[in-house]
């Protein structure tokens, strides 16, 4: 049910008195209450700018679907919460909630917020200039490899015009109006940044969120109600840009210790041991932290650690000797399992029979939420978890869980529903953790897969003149193909992906797809590379007529 403090209430009532110069706990939460409904009420278009004319354009939504996360959390907060209590209400609410790439970011958005604005009853323009700053420096913390041109740039570049107005005005109001300036023309280069949106002709639809969300909180500081959406300052573009995923193998020693300390910073602690090897995980609070690191020198390690703190818990293994055990003697039980979030019942059912625990609903146009993943994650009896998201734009929140399940968790980024099927079919119940890893990334980096959907606009792309209802395809993620209808556009893509007499064809037909029609295709693509294997599997996939994979 609506009702006030939710984001779903309206913009109307969320307005304060005045304007704002110094601003508290319930200003904090109504700034936030008018951004979250402006940003659903845009939702729609953000999602229609996406670099590829694509059905499951879904920014807008998983932005929108965070706040409100967000903005459910900082509802329990007590009416006279002071303006730390409520932003670290919104933090963990965002945290729990974010969905898809864009939604993680703007969670460690509110994260660098609530960690500037701890403590304080109230804050002015210059407080406020300075916990967008800490925004900025948290998002692009998030990332290892962060990309310009991305939502990323907007807050960064909101966040300095700010500072710069409050040298000028102490007022938030003043202050938030030069941030809606600055992130509008920030949006407005993204396409100089970055080359798939130049190309594509369209603006960052992150960034665009960003705005928008700026727009809102605006207008309770200055007594206004949007009346109107916010000109797009191109013809429309995506804010996800493509993060490369980091695939190294573990290093030599598995180290892992219990750090006791006053006053202990998780991302600092988090930092320092990125610098000494990789697979870092860090969870905890302030006083006590889990820490562990895959590194050549766990000594090293250690002896960083003792500078901190006091170690408990110590515990070092050799993965190379872990990898040579299991090879000469035969696998060692830990009780890893594998959840997978499978985006139909079909490839769901697939997923099962192929050993996964447990599956998750979501993929393309419907990312499932950090907390949504991390309720199967601890629902699960192992005590060691792979989580395989399927998607590209599920990876991030899925990351999230690493730091939240009492688990150890491992995230293989895999960003199809094919590279979900390699990895399950290289995933061995009875062998280590570290090896499993290793397995699995080498067999998602074999796959070759395809997608078959139907455009939603016009557009024009790497040469590609697509129009509104074309067929289009994708190899390997690349959009590559237009035709009449989704069984040509499939004959193309299997053609590029260089199917051959001795190829398995595996083809995941959509829940718009008869049966009849799948048999068809069946039958056809055998007729056309008369030798190769074909299996015809229902996945139940919206939006996508096929997906496919050759081995």
């Amino acid at each position: 049910m609506e009702g006030e403090g939710t984001p779903a209430a309206s913009v109307e009532a969320s307005l304060s008195r005045s304007k704002k110069t110094v601003c508290n706990g319930a200003d904090l939460r109504a700034m936030f209450d008018v951004a979250t409904a402006w940003l659903e009420r845009n939702a729609d278009a953000i999602n229609a700018l996406n670099v590829f004319p694509v059905p499951d354009g879904d920014t807008g939504t998983n932005m929108s679907l965070t706040m409100r996360a967000t903005m459910e959390e900082a509802a329990r907060a007590s009416a006279d919460s002071n303006a730390g209590a409520v932003a670290r209400s919104m933090a963990q609410g965002a945290l729990m909630g974010a969905r898809g790439n864009s939604g993680v970011i703007l969670s460690q958005i509110i994260r660098g917020l609530s960690l500037a604005l701890d403590g304080k009853d109230e804050f002015d323009g210059r407080m406020f200039a300075a916990a967008l700053d800490e925004a900025a420096k948290a998002a692009y913390r998030s990332l290892s490899r962060p990309v310009e041109g991305t939502m990323l740039t907007v807050i960064r570049e909101s966040a300095q015009a700010a500072q710069a107005a409050a040298k000028r005005s102490h007022a938030v109001s003043e202050v938030m109006e030069t941030i809606v300036e600055a992130a509008r023309v920030s949006v407005e280069h993204t396409p100089e940044l970055l080359e798939p949106l130049r190309a594509a002709g369209v603006v960052d639809a992150g960034g665009q969120g960003l705005y928008v969300m700026f727009q809102g909180a605006a207008a309770y500081l200055k007594e206004e109600v949007p009346t109107s959406a916010p000109a797009l300052s191109v013809s429309a573009g995506s804010p996800t840009a493509r993060f490369d995923e980091q695939m190294v193998a573990p290093h030599g020693y598995c180290t892992e210790f219990l750090l006791e300390a006053e006053d202990l910073d998780p991302l600092s602690v988090r930092a320092k041991l990125e610098e000494l090897g990789e697979s870092v995980l860090v969870v905890g609070q302030e006083r006590m932290l889990r820490a562990h690191v895959h590194t050549d020198e766990p000594g090293v390690v250690l002896s960083l650690a003792t500078s901190l703190g006091t170690l408990r818990q110590v515990k070092v293994q050799n993965m190379a000797d872990q990898h040579s055990e299991f090879i000469a003697k035969g696998a060692v039980h830990t009780g890893a399992g594998v959840v997978a979030v499978a985006p139909g019942s079909g490839i769901a059912e697939v997923f099962r029979s192929l050993g996964a625990v447990a599956t998750v609903p979501g993929g393309q146009s419907m990312n499932p939420s950090t907390s949504e993943i991390l309720r199967v994650v601890d629902s699960v009896p192992n005590e060691e978890v792979i989580v395989l998201p399927n998607n590209k734009n599920v990876v991030l929140a899925a990351r999230q869980v690493e730091a939240l399940a009492h688990k150890k968790v491992v995230t293989i980024p895999t960003h199809n529903a094919p590279q979900g099927v390699a990895a399950l079919l290289a995933f061995n119940p009875d062998a280590p953790l570290a090896v499993n890893e290793d397995a699995l990334r080498e067999a998602v980096a074999r796959v070759r897969a395809g997608d078959v959907t139907k455009a939603v606009r016009d557009a024009e792309i790497e040469g590609l003149h697509i129009k509104r209802g074309q067929a289009i395809g994708f190899v390997d993620g690349k959009l590559q193909v237009t035709a009449r209808n989704p069984r040509e556009a499939l004959y193309e893509v299997l053609a590029r992906l260089e199917v051959t007499s001795e190829s398995l064809v595996t083809i995941y037909f959509g829940a718009d797809v008869p049966k009849s029609e799948a048999a068809r295709v069946g039958r056809e693509v055998r007729a056309r590379w008369p030798g190769c294997e074909v299996e015809t599997v229902s996945g139940g996939q919206p939006h996508y007529h096929y997906i496919v994979s050759v081995e």
